[in-house]
């Protein structure tokens, strides 16, 4: 059986490298992470940004992994209708049991949009908010977001991030930290971020093949949503944490393929 193509697999590790960079790197930076001569770096990028896998702002600048890239295989993004029907029962019953409004929220067009809301079961006063946008940096839905999904991390790179509240994280080192222990617990808090009185918990959810393709989380009054030391309590974060799974597994994730 022939061997291993020395050349996919360096086209492979730099574009592992550029998609796990959290800005734009050079082509010195690139050859030096990899050990390759920067001819042959500079050879193979310049075939990867040919073919639509990678791209520069400018001529000889950096380099970052083309946003195209992250929906190869998709023909358009994951349609609403369907993830609204595949997280409505999911949604529903995480309502039902935290006993505050569940959303389901996706990245589109440089946003993060609620797809699926539906109300908390008090029968108090109420908005729908499907349609609408939530801040990337300050809510939970958009923690996660930001976490998983390259395309919307790539967003904030040359953005302000605005303070919402005294407790928006503002820093883009502090939110870097963040997303780092978001993405090794599973799941995103928000306590008074948006909302000096609005606490929310957000979980992925991954389609067939683990990408992340949207999320789902509650949001309420800080005072339910928290313990007494201000931080998400651990019930509903399992409740959130496992309605993430089950919708990933009407979308086939983890099931036998």
């Amino acid at each position: 059986m022939p061997g291993n193509v020395q050349s996919v697999e360096r086209a492979a590790a730099i574009l592992r490298l550029l998609a796990d960079a959290d800005e734009p790197l050079a082509l010195a930076q690139i050859a030096a992470a990899l050990a390759l001569a920067k001819p042959t770096a500079h050879g193979i990028l310049r075939t990867l940004e040919d073919v639509g896998f990678v791209e520069q702002d400018v001529a000889n600048g950096p380099y970052r992994v083309a946003g195209d890239l992250f929906h190869l295989g998709r023909t358009d993004r994951l349609d609403p209708n369907e993830l609204r029907s595949k997280a409505m029962n999911w949604t529903d019953t995480l309502a039902a049991r935290t006993g505050e409004s569940a959303r389901v929220a996706t990245f589109h067009r440089g946003r993060a949009e609620v797809a699926h809301h539906v109300f908390r079961a008090d029968g108090g006063t109420q908005v729908l908010v499907t349609g609408s946008v939530v801040p990337l940096h300050a809510s939970a839905l958009g923690k996660v977001l930001l976490a998983y999904y390259p395309g919307a991390a790539r967003t904030l790179l040359r953005q302000d991030l605005p303070a919402l509240t005294t407790r928006t994280i503002i820093d883009r080192v502090a939110l870097q930290r963040e997303l780092a222990g978001i993405r090794d617990v599973g799941w995103a808090g928000s306590v008074g971020e948006v909302d000096p009185a609005v606490a929310g918990v957000a979980a992925p959810i991954r389609d067939r093949g683990g990408y992340v393709v949207a999320v789902v989380g509650i949001e309420g009054a800080i005072e339910r949503i928290c313990d007494d030391r201000s931080r998400p309590r651990t019930a509903l974060v399992t409740q959130v944490t496992r309605a993430g799974r089950a919708i990933s597994r009407e979308l086939g994730h983890g099931r036998d393929r």
